[in-house]
């Protein structure tokens, strides 16, 4: 491994009053790793574990009630279980998620305490980080300051921003593999919540196109940690910046030696509406809206589900 890549920690503290320092920080971030930590951003500890105490108890329900709001591979909402193949290995992560929406069906409170007042609460807190986020990566592409944000409001009916939470399974025999394989995110921007202790996270950088598929083997860790928050860029903003803003590589990598225990994480995906055209400043690529864009990424990470599902409900 080479030298170890510097994932800058930025304060979101008195955000109106450091707005252009911030977008300097955020930029310079943007355009090297792909990848920094957000401090200072109003998300609570406390509200963290809460959230992760409320995906530990979905995951701990038996299998067929999961199985009752089941992964469609045309919202991708849903629960899913081993289920996405990574092209870098060919394998099938080992984790099983759950991807919700506002509007998208949830398991009631019956199923898990609490979980629709909390899941909202926290879902409204990382839809206000985010808005802080791409108003200056707006600003800093040459876009009015609302641009990015416009194209990814959560309350048009044709909005795919998404909230995933994620758990991998426990395992004696995981050195040496992959929790979840050399990958992109799809969407314009992740906010990742990880836990102390539950490692795993590598970043690769230096990509150049968005459509660039050459993986590097310069992977660096990104150690976990309650409370910041992990930023990086997704394909859909890479494309939308002409290439400018850097969608890396990343992994999550099992233990060297020994059991590899089980490790939550929570994403949430900042995603261009279905009906949204995108296209960069340059215009370096054609036209295209958002929708096809998530399509045509999402049948390249789930593609071999496709058919099945479609059998199934014909």
């Amino acid at each position: 491994m080479g030298r170890q890549l510097v994932i800058p920690a930025i304060s979101l503290k008195a955000f109106e009053a450091r707005k252009e320092q911030i977008t300097k920080e955020l930029v310079e971030a943007a355009e090297g790793a792909g990848f920094f930590t957000l401090v200072d951003h109003g998300i609570s500890v406390d509200e963290i574990n809460r959230q992760f105490a409320i995906s530990e108890a979905f995951f701990k329900l038996p299998q067929e009630v999961k199985a009752q709001i089941p992964h469609d591979l045309y919202t991708n909402n849903g629960w899913e279980y081993k289920s996405q193949i990574r092209p870098s290995t060919g394998q099938a992560d080992q984790k099983e998620s759950f991807w919700l929406q506002r509007n998208s069906q949830w398991p009631s409170d019956e199923l898990v305490p609490g979980f629709h007042d909390a899941t909202k609460s926290f879902i409204s807190k990382c839809e206000q980080i985010s808005k802080q986020v791409l108003a200056c990566l707006s600003l800093a592409l040459g876009f009015p300051e609302d641009h990015l944000n416009n194209a990814m409001d959560v309350e048009a009916p044709d909005n795919l921003t998404q909230m995933r939470m994620i758990h991998y399974m426990a395992s004696e025999n995981a050195v040496g593999t992959w929790r979840a394989g050399n990958h992109t995110d799809i969407g314009c921007l992740t906010l990742l919540f990880q836990r102390d202790g539950e490692d795993g996270l590598e970043v690769c950088p230096g990509r150049e196109s968005h459509n660039d598929f050459a993986i590097g083997d310069d992977f660096s860790p990104l150690p976990a940690h309650t409370g910041p928050i992990v930023v990086n860029i997704g394909d859909m903003l890479m494309a939308w910046s002409d290439d400018r803003l850097k969608a890396n590589f990343h992994r999550v990598r099992a233990k060297e030696v020994g059991k590899s225990p089980d490790r939550y994480s929570i994403a949430y995906f900042n995603t261009g509406r279905r009906n949204v055209v995108m296209q960069g400043p340059l215009k370096k690529y054609p036209a295209m809206t958002c929708g096809d864009y998530f399509l045509q990424k999402t049948k390249i990470q789930f593609g071999h589900n496709f058919n099945k599902q479609s059998t199934a409900t014909t």
